[in-house]
């Protein structure tokens, strides 16, 4: 089976009225491609900051939007059998680490069920590459700093990082069974314009602005790793025209394989900033921008996250820059 990269590609964005989702379907309609997104519109989060994402959308005559529920199959199947889709970037998720221990049913239908209906989709629409948004989340307890694809990552701390974990199993099965080229892609923290107002930067710039405690783990002895949307952007689609190619070794048979890479069209890569940026520091710049100062409840870490996984998210992106010569364009302080 041979996969053939067309002129005029329309592209599927899933979660295209996400915070991620919305940028990248900005960035391609700018870029004169033709975008079908699709988007449960749940209320996991303000249903109208999603709604107003895809309105700007929708005045490019490029962008076609489905509201459509990645778990309901038939709805799917039909999408893929009425458009003709090359390339598909699937960012639509139930996201939240926190949220999936009250809920945890919604994970596996959405992040779970909702995949293998977009990898049906693709496999049997024959679509050139599969770009999908895996998580930070996957390294869990992972104690080897910074975090790399080559690690094990078989201890998750949360069924959101389960469910993620699971999607690059089983992109791996269907990249080996039926040729597909699949790449995926572990993000950290990201921040930005018409950001999620779950995130740690709207949640404390939000409770600085009307002057109420903010809960700093640890007692602000952590460090995490943030990336400016526009980088992530400018990862995702320049992944997607770079197929994943099988490695192979002299004898054309790979003895030893890694999570972040095979014998088949698959990758793994780390996407972010590469920085960490202490917490403290982090706090110090969203007070200097406010022109106020926090008001700081120091604690331990919660149950749900541990002291291990917060500390410090550091990560390895050698291979994603060198493979696509990718550049920051901007660090957390600048941005």
């Amino acid at each position: 089976m041979h996969w053939v990269m067309g002129a005029h590609k329309k592209i599927l964005v899933t979660g295209a009225a996400g915070f991620i989702g919305y940028h990248v379907c900005h960035q391609l309609l700018q870029q004169g491609k033709q975008v079908v997104g699709i988007d449960n519109l749940s209320d996991y989060y303000d249903v109208v900051l999603k709604e107003n994402r895809i309105l700007r959308l929708k005045k490019s005559p490029q962008f076609l939007f489905q509201k459509l529920d990645l778990s309901h199959r038939p709805s799917i199947e039909y999408l893929f059998q009425n458009h003709d889709i090359q390339q598909v970037i699937h960012l639509g998720a139930q996201a939240g680490v926190r949220y999936s221990i009250q809920n945890p049913h919604i994970y596996v239908e959405s992040n779970v069920v909702g995949f293998l209906n977009i990898l049906e989709g693709c496999r049997h629409s024959r679509v050139e590459h599969l770009v999908f948004a895996s998580s930070s989340s996957v390294y869990g307890n992972n104690r080897d700093m910074p975090f790399r694809v080559s690690q094990n990552v078989d201890h998750p701390v949360s069924l959101y990082a389960a469910t993620k974990k699971s999607n690059e199993l089983m992109a791996h099965t269907y990249s080996h069974l039926y040729n597909l080229p699949i790449t995926g892609l572990r993000f950290f923290t990201v921040y930005g314009p018409w950001g999620r107002p779950d995130m740690a930067p709207f949640l404390f710039a939000s409770s600085i602005f009307h002057e109420q405690p903010i809960k700093v783990f640890n007692y602000g002895d952590m460090k995490r790793d943030f990336t400016y949307v526009d980088d992530i952007v400018e990862g995702v689609i320049q992944v997607l025209d770079h197929l994943p190619k099988p490695i192979f070794s002299f004898d054309h048979q790979v003895k030893t394989l890694t999570p972040g890479c095979s014998n088949v069209p698959y990758r793994i890569y780390n996407i972010g900033n590469n920085k960490p940026v202490d917490l403290m520091e982090f706090i110090e710049v969203l007070e200097q921008a406010i022109g106020k100062k926090a008001k700081k409840n120091f604690c331990q870490c919660s149950l749900v996250m541990s002291k291990k996984h917060l500390l410090t998210l550091a990560i390895f992106i050698k291979r994603l820059v060198l493979r696509l010569k990718l550049r920051s364009k901007s660090a957390f302080l600048n941005s």
